[in-house]
């Protein structure tokens, strides 16, 4: 081992590699997001037990698809939370343990964008499939949907898609060739 590994660093360099704890309240707003999320899947899953023998099939799977998305949000909040400590602030110490997530042991930035793009894609499917649902009701005065709205959204889950598409190659094409 060479004499700088231990050495102290200086205090430009000591400052500015600090400063990556300043993103520790960040994940801590995170994480309270997340318990909002949690607060809003029990609400709308009691919403639906209390009221199941009043709705039909096609506001229950919307309800159900509200459910699906609100936990793969939190799913992409634990993502960001535990993969961007991890990356950009210091590791967690879970070598071993049981309950470590598969994914954490080879996460880096680029593993992280492309599962951040992934989930953010299947946010905007599950989005999409409801506005496709409710579509069949376009033109009623109680429609929460326009023709132009179906398209716009359409468009956009588009771009995502194509947005991680790109992302994932970028990716592919940084990694070393074994």
């Amino acid at each position: 081992m060479d004499q700088e590994s231990h050495s102290p660093l200086r205090p430009l360099p000591l400052l500015i590699f600090s400063s990556r704890w300043l993103q520790l309240p960040l994940y801590l707003g995170l994480i309270v997001a997340q318990c909002v999320y949690v607060f809003l899947f029990i609400k709308e899953l009691v919403h639906l037990v209390t009221h199941a023998h009043n709705f039909g099939e096609q506001q229950i799977m919307l309800v159900v698809l509200g459910l699906i998305d609100v936990v793969m949000i939190s799913n992409l909040l634990v993502m960001v939370i535990v993969g961007g400590y991890e990356t950009f602030v210091s590791r967690l110490g879970l070598q071993g343990h049981p309950d470590q997530p598969e994914w954490l042991s080879h996460v880096n930035a680029g593993v992280l964008k492309v599962k951040l793009a992934m989930a953010i894609i299947g946010i905007s499917s599950i989005h999409l499939l409801r506005t496709f649902i409710e579509a069949s009701r376009i033109g009623m005065p109680t429609a929460n949907v326009t023709g132009e709205g179906v398209m716009w959204q359409t468009i956009i889950h588009s771009v995502f898609i194509l947005s991680a598409l790109g992302i994932a190659v970028v990716d592919r094409m940084a990694q070393p060739k074994h």
